[in-house]
């Protein structure tokens, strides 16, 4: 049965999803009727997915080795492709090992299901991913959950563990809010309760740091302060999958015990190739990440200028509070009618009266870009009181 035969009241027909179907690559640029319509709706930060030399690398990747793994990692699957990235992978983020996955959410259910049992406690931010939620659940792990940032909540929940083992997770930025994750003091607080330190960096890879290494590079926390690192392939990257790097013992762990990792088919070995050449990218083109950061500060100083009601973020995640569902959803409908793509965030993926547009800014963006997304937010958005 469709979801839209089905008669809901308002506020339930308010979160309900439906698929869009695109029919052009990922990009900024779409067909709209009478002219190209912008979109503000895509992860790939630095304008990666559709580059012409990441392309040609999967092309080149798909006639040697064809176009799937054959199987897991641990049958057929693995490649001097894999082994090529994961390499490279460790050492752009300075840890011994890397271990490549399919997905952000099939690593950190790894993760946390081969490090943490019963006898753990897992201490969460309140706004992490789902897939942490999900992983500590399945893990069997007492879980704790922290205020969003508060290092010092963070620091009283561990004290309170007593003799049982510890871990503290946190996204480096956070998906919705497009905040920083204190990382900083969440390493000391770590280190002092004596419990083991991971970041999801999912949306901070690629982008901070001397050469993108992400948000644990940007407060230059090493392997020491950050044992275990999180992050995936399929935002900043501009590809698919995701990898977890840390020590030898570490990823050893992971291949040995690691449920989803075992009985997972292997990432192509042509994406691994693409991957890399992404990689090199990000490495050698620091002028995107520049561009990227330069279109953020317009953005926000444009927001300010304009009274329009940002929530804090220095990411290319800029989120615009409007509180309820339905304007959230009525603006974005309406910013879709002038050609401009910008999704309505909605319960339950954040708390209820925290609906929001989520604009989401590529290197690829002009400020031109940005002006025309500006004039429609001006012209649309209420000025909700958030008191």
């Amino acid at each position: 049965m469709q979801a839209d035969s089905v008669h809901l009241p308002d506020c339930a027909a308010d979160l309900v999803r439906f698929r869009q179907v695109r029919n052009t690559p990922t990009g900024i640029h779409r067909p709209f009727a009478g002219g190209v319509g912008l979109a503000f709706d895509s992860n790939d930060y630095l304008g990666l997915a559709a580059y012409p030399p990441i392309q040609e690398a999967w092309c080149r990747g798909g006639r040697y080795w064809g176009v799937g793994s054959g199987g897991s990692h641990l049958l057929s699957g693995h490649t001097r492709a894999h082994e090529k990235l994961e390499a490279a992978l460790a050492a752009w983020t300075g840890r011994e090992r890397a271990l490549l996955f399919s997905s952000g959410y099939v690593a950190n259910l790894t993760v946390l299901q081969v490090l943490c049992g019963r006898r753990h406690v897992v201490v969460q931010d309140r706004l992490n991913h789902a897939s942490l939620w999900d992983a500590v659940r399945l893990s069997g792990a007492r879980l704790r959950r922290y205020a969003h940032g508060n290092v010092e909540d963070a620091r009283r929940i561990l004290n309170a563990m007593g003799d049982a083992p510890g871990f503290l997770v946190s996204e480096g930025v956070f998906s919705m809010d497009g905040d920083w994750g204190p990382l900083p003091g969440l390493a000391d607080a770590a280190r002092a309760a004596r419990a083991v330190f991971m970041v999801d960096d999912a949306h901070g890879i690629g982008i901070w740091g001397p050469l993108g290494q992400g948000s644990c590079s940007h407060y230059a926390l090493g392997e020491d302060a950050v044992p275990i690192l999180m992050a995936t392939l399929g935002k900043a990257l501009g590809t698919y999958g995701a990898f977890v790097a840390g020590s030898a013992q570490l990823i050893e762990q992971l291949i040995q015990e690691g449920r989803p990792y075992r009985y997972t088919t292997a990432l192509p070995p042509a994406l691994a190739e693409a991957t890399l050449a992404a990689l090199e990218c990000v490495i050698r083109e620091p002028e995107r990440r520049e561009r990227l950061f330069g279109l953020i500060d317009y953005f926000k100083a444009c927001s300010t200028q304009l009274g329009l009601p940002l929530l804090p973020s220095p990411s290319p995640i800029q989120p615009l509070w409007l509180g309820s569902a339905r304007v959230a959803l009525d603006v974005s409908r309406a910013l879709e009618a002038r050609g401009i793509v910008v999704p309505a965030i909605r319960p339950p993926t954040v708390p209820h009266g925290q609906a929001r547009l989520r604009i989401s800014l590529s290197s690829s963006h002009t400020r031109e870009d940005l002006d025309r997304l500006l004039q429609g937010l001006s012209d649309l958005c209420p000025r909700p009181n958030r008191s």
